[in-house]
Order: C-alpha cells, then sequence, then structure tokens
C-alpha cells in the first residue's frame, strides 16, 4: 500500500515537472517557441507586417501615427487588418507534422509558403515564420517557423479549416475600400449627373450657413421651392460609402468599362481642397442578378441590379459598388423640390410618422 502510494506521488511529481518546464516555463507552449512559438499575444506591440508569397508577391503594412498604411501608399482596410492581428494571437500548434507527411510537406512549402515576418513599434523583428497549405485532415495549417527543424500543424481555436488565406499578398485584399468620406460639414457641393436621364441631376452647394439645390429649370419653375431639410440630409450620406472590391488588373476590364453604358458621375468637393469624382457604368445582366427573375423598376432589364462598375481616385481605380450602399446617393432632382409628408390627423397621428426623412419617389 506504502509502495502504492509512492508511486502515485513520484508520478504526480514528474507529471507537475513536465507541465512547469514543458509548458509554464515556455508560456504554454510545449513544443517550444523557438520550434513553434507562432502566437503573438501582444498584437498592440506589433509596428509592421511583411508577407511574402512563394512566387515573389508581397505587401508592406505599417502602422502611423494615424492609421495603418499599405505598401506606404494605401490605407490598411481596417476588417483585414483585425483579422491578421486577431489570427496572430489565437494561432497555437496542435502537433508537429507525421512523419508520413513530413516530406511532402516540407517539398511543397519549400516553393508555396507565405513568408511572414513580424517587427515591433521600434522595428525590431518579433517573429518570422510560413504557412503552408491545409493539414491532412483540413483542420488545421501546415507552419514552420523559421530555422526551425520541424513544420507543425496549426490551428484558431474554435475555427475549422486552415487559415492560409488570411495571410493575403494581394494588394486588393488589403486596401481600404472608401469611395467617400467627407463628414457633412466639411462638403462644399455635391453633383450627380444621370447620363441617361439628365432631368434627374442636380447640384448641391454649401452658401455659409444655406443649402442651394441646383436642377434643370423646368423643375424648379415647375414645382415648388427646394426642400432644404432633404438637402442638408442627403449631405450627410457621404460619411461613409464603401466600394465592394477592387478590379483593378483584370483581364478585359478596360473592354468591359469601354462597352458598359455610363450610369451616372457624382463629384463631392470639400471645403478643405478635397475632391472625390466618380464615374459609374451599368453593369451587364449575369447569372447572379437577382433582376433576371424579378424586375426592378429603377434598373434597366438588360443591367445587374445589385451592383455596378465604377471608376475612382483620379481614374486610378476601378472598383465594384453595390446598389444597397450607394442608394442613398442615387436620388432625383425632383425629390429636393417636393413637399414633406403632412402630418396625419390627431386621431391617427400615433400610428403614422409625422416626419418622413429622405425617401425615393
Amino acid at each position: 500500500m506504502r509502495k502504492t502510494l509512492l508511486y502515485l506521488v513520484i508520478l504526480g511529481l514528474l507529471g507537475f515537472a513536465i507541465y512547469y518546464f514543458l509548458i509554464s516555463k515556455r508560456g504554454g507552449n510545449p513544443y517550444g517557441d523557438s520550434e513553434a512559438g507562432f502566437k503573438i499575444k501582444d498584437t498592440a506591440a506589433i509596428g509592421k507586417l511583411f508577407i511574402v508569397s512563394g512566387d515573389g508577391e508581397s505587401v508592406l503594412v505599417e502602422r502611423t501615427d494615424s492609421c495603418w498604411m499599405v505598401n506606404k501608399k494605401y490605407k490598411a482596410l481596417r476588417s483585414m487588418l483585425n483579422l491578421v492581428l486577431t489570427t496572430l494571437a489565437q494561432q497555437s500548434a496542435l502537433y508537429p507534422v507525421t512523419q508520413s507527411a513530413y516530406e511532402n510537406v516540407v517539398k511543397t512549402m519549400a516553393t508555396d509558403a507565405v513568408k511572414v515576418e513580424v517587427y515591433d513599434r521600434q522595428g525590431k523583428k518579433m517573429s518570422v515564420f510560413y504557412v503552408g497549405g491545409a493539414a491532412v485532415n483540413n483542420t488545421g495549417t501546415n507552419m514552420l517557423m523559421e530555422n526551425a527543424r520541424m513544420p507543425y500543424v496549426v490551428q484558431v481555436p474554435g475555427f475549422v479549416g486552415y487559415i492560409t488565406a488570411r495571410y493575403s499578398t494581394r494588394l486588393t485584399d488589403w486596401r481600404d475600400r472608401t469611395v467617400f468620406s467627407i463628414p457633412e460639414n466639411e462638403i462644399k457641393s455635391v453633383s450627380i449627373d444621370y447620363a441617361d436621364k439628365p432631368i434627374n441631376s442636380f447640384t448641391i452647394a454649401r452658401d455659409k450657413d444655406s443649402v442651394i439645390v441646383t436642377a434643370d429649370k423646368s423643375l424648379m419653375t415647375g414645382l415648388q421651392g427646394q426642400n432644404s431639410r432633404r438637402a442638408r440630409i442627403y449631405l450627410k450620406y457621404f460619411a461613409n460609402v464603401n466600394c465592394e472590391g477592387y478590379l483593378n488588373g483584370l483581364s478585359d476590364m478596360d473592354t468591359t468599362i469601354k462597352t458598359a453604358p455610363k450610369q451616372s458621375s457624382i463629384d463631392v468637393v470639400g471645403l478643405h481642397g478635397q475632391h472625390q469624382h466618380v464615374e459609374i457604368y451599368w453593369m451587364a445582366l449575369n447569372k447572379r442578378s437577382k433582376n433576371m427573375s424579378t424586375s426592378n423598376p429603377d434598373v434597366p432589364d438588360d443591367y445587374d441590379s445589385d451592383r455596378l462598375y465604377a471608376i475612382i481616385n483620379g481614374g486610378k481605380d476601378t472598383v465594384m459598388i453595390q446598389q444597397f450602399a450607394f442608394k442613398n446617393i442615387f436620388h432625383k432632382a425632383y425629390e429636393f423640390f417636393q413637399k414633406d409628408e403632412v402630418a396625419a390627423p390627431a386621431q391617427v397621428q400615433q400610428k403614422q410618422p409625422t416626419n418622413v426623412m429622405l425617401h425615393k419617389s
């Protein structure tokens, strides 16, 4: 009995020693940080990321005083940055790559792996590792620390799959997608010119404390005076408008834009010299188009009802935009010369709104 108790005590001490030296001393990593230290707990200390694919494509993401920048030229997409920083904080080694898979994994990573370099705010290297493809069971990612002997299967807790795509080297995945970002009180003027129906075009300009709507003369004389409340509300819609994604470099895109009918052009001018000019074109009907089955009264039947093409940033970028994101911008001139809906009678006032926001008619 005493011998059994003694053995149990010895086993307990051995177990504690293993935990203490392999896990506690290694920050919770049983394989050691030099071999499998893929996790970076303090992502707030990160100042720079440099990611390079096997074919040489790369992105440099750096922290500045005001924001994160990509390739020293473009503002970084916040959602993409947060995804990568969260991944760095959570990714953990599950186990070394099996002996049977070792040769194939190493051979594949030698040519196809993505190299990730992480630096702190002072420019000191924090970590360098290589990201390969999916593990055999598709529930982890093959990864290798720089100068390590063995690749490991790495996983983000709660995520089933592999994380290679998160370390993208495509500039279009990292670039901020802002089209308009100017507060209402900083707007000098907004103009929208509809190519197919010029009578719907208009300009709203600020004149000290007033806003002035200019449109087709027939509207300005045929309808009652402008609705300044609607005009002021309209200027608020340019504070945060984004595109769905960049189309730069896609084959035949130049030809597509040249042959696509123009929908409109928009100009937003700020009080401090900001100017964004956007050219918008119809997208041809395709198999994803909802109006293949249900017609949209605001969109010609030959064109997609959800998405359009746009050229922004002085003609440098071709992007895809969504009707949903621009629905508050695509208003028509006559709407600014309509009265708001009249308040309902007292007996039904609780059931009817007395003040209606700007809407399409």
